[in-house]
């Protein structure tokens, strides 16, 4: 039976029991994430460095965003990371988590907006940086997005870097290698380590989960 997630998703605890079979299966991929992962940070700090932008002392801090994550490869390189915490970091870690996922519950039953702080952000630093999946990577700069068949897709910067730099001239900064290259590696580990079902998870989510707390 292949493990699927689209059902209740485990926290990264319970994603942790059922891969451990599989973990050293996935160590190959979780290697060439680290790659993918090192060539965005290196284009992407080439276009901060251009713009001189930097998040430092961000008053609307890109850790209070809802991300969405799609790929069971990055949940476990995050899981990679999770295990190397300290076992108190963790347990105050997922009932922050937990926490912040009843609280955006709620917001959801009322129609309303919400913006919570990630758990992983610890006085302002994700204590989980290294291992920060690929949105809180590259968040921040104007891009470009170039489908095979389709115009280029632009997408602006944060709203802290818009109003810094509005106006100013757009320094390339193309996303395309890096979803291909992502996608390209989740399809493996699916296919090889018996994976099914769709994900779609906060980190609040993964490390939280909505089974706990009152």
């Amino acid at each position: 039976m292949p493990l699927a997630l689209s059902q209740g998703p485990p926290n990264l605890d319970g994603i942790m029991e059922l891969m451990i079979p599989q973990r050293r299966r996935a160590a190959s991929y979780l290697d060439r994430l680290r790659r993918l992962y090192a060539e965005m940070d290196r284009t992407y700090r080439q276009a901060a460095d251009h713009y001189g932008f930097t998040c430092t002392g961000c008053r609307d801090n890109c850790c209070r965003t809802r991300f969405y994550h799609h790929t069971y490869l990055e949940y476990l390189y995050i899981l990679e990371g999770w295990t190397k915490l300290p076992a108190a970091r963790r347990s105050e870690v997922k009932s922050t988590a937990a926490a912040v996922c009843r609280k955006c519950d709620e917001a959801d039953q009322k129609g309303r907006p919400v913006r919570r702080m990630c758990p992983l952000n610890s006085d302002g630093l994700c204590v989980l940086y290294a291992f920060r999946p690929m949105i809180c990577r590259l968040h921040g700069i104007p891009h470009e997005l170039r489908k095979p068949g389709r115009d280029v897709q632009y997408g602006p910067g944060c709203g802290t870097f818009t109003a810094q730099f509005a106006g100013g001239e757009y320094y390339p900064f193309d996303r395309t290698s890096f979803y291909f290259g992502m996608a390209k590696l989740e399809a493996e580990l699916q296919q090889n380590l018996g994976l099914g079902g769709k994900i779609k998870l906060t980190i609040a989510e993964m490390v939280g989960g909505r089974e706990q707390g009152p």
